[in-house]
């Protein structure tokens, strides 16, 4: 049965706190739940899909990037409810990736350590080009950009909304203003 994840993602990350579904099928309370569930969609997609298996171990490590940055990221921040959406179908031959989380978003993120970002937009653009950490002084901050370069590689595409922007990635990268902001992020991985 094909389900528009899209829509319950959005739903999920938007609904007031006290209305949130946090009993179902797509919440991962902790980063332990939602690495068994990455596991098991990795099998799941190498049983349909063997003969992409490179394919497929990339976008589980991509999803595997999205879903521990919100962890990561949100540590004892979060805005009400703690936890992330993690879902994925497949019909035909595209397989579909959506995570969410009701945090704190790209932007407030790393204006801890950039606070000359002036917004959302400029927020993403940080994310996915420069080696910047909102969990500075730690060395890190290559996730997001291993993300956007396995995406040109593999001709796959992502739609990521934090704030009020939206970054479409694929070959190109391509950042815009949207009407509806977000809290936390929403993203949309498609092979």
């Amino acid at each position: 049965m094909e389900k528009d994840l899209q829509k319950l993602a959005h739903t999920w990350i938007t609904t007031t706190p006290e209305s949130v579904e946090v009993e179902g099928e797509f919440y991962c309370q902790t980063r332990d739940i939602f690495q068994a569930r990455l596991d098991r969609m990795t099998n799941n997609l190498l049983k349909e899909f063997g003969t992409q298996a490179e394919r497929i171990y990339i976008a589980s490590a991509m999803a595997g990037e999205i879903g521990n940055n919100s962890f990561d990221h949100n540590l004892g921040s979060w805005t009400d409810v703690a936890g992330i959406f993690f879902g994925y179908d497949f019909f035909e031959d595209e397989i579909k990736i959506v995570l969410a989380d009701r945090g704190r978003g790209v932007l407030a993120t790393l204006r801890g350590v950039k606070p000359e970002l002036k917004n959302d937009m400029e927020g993403l653009q940080t994310a996915f080009t420069e080696r910047i950490s909102g969990r500075a002084p730690e060395s890190r901050g290559n996730g997001l950009k291993f993300v956007k370069e396995n995406l040109q590689i593999r001709k796959m595409h992502l739609v990521f909304f934090s704030g009020n922007a939206q970054a479409d990635l694929n070959e190109k990268m391509e950042i815009k203003e949207v009407t509806e902001s977000v809290s936390g992020c929403l993203a949309i991985l498609t092979l």
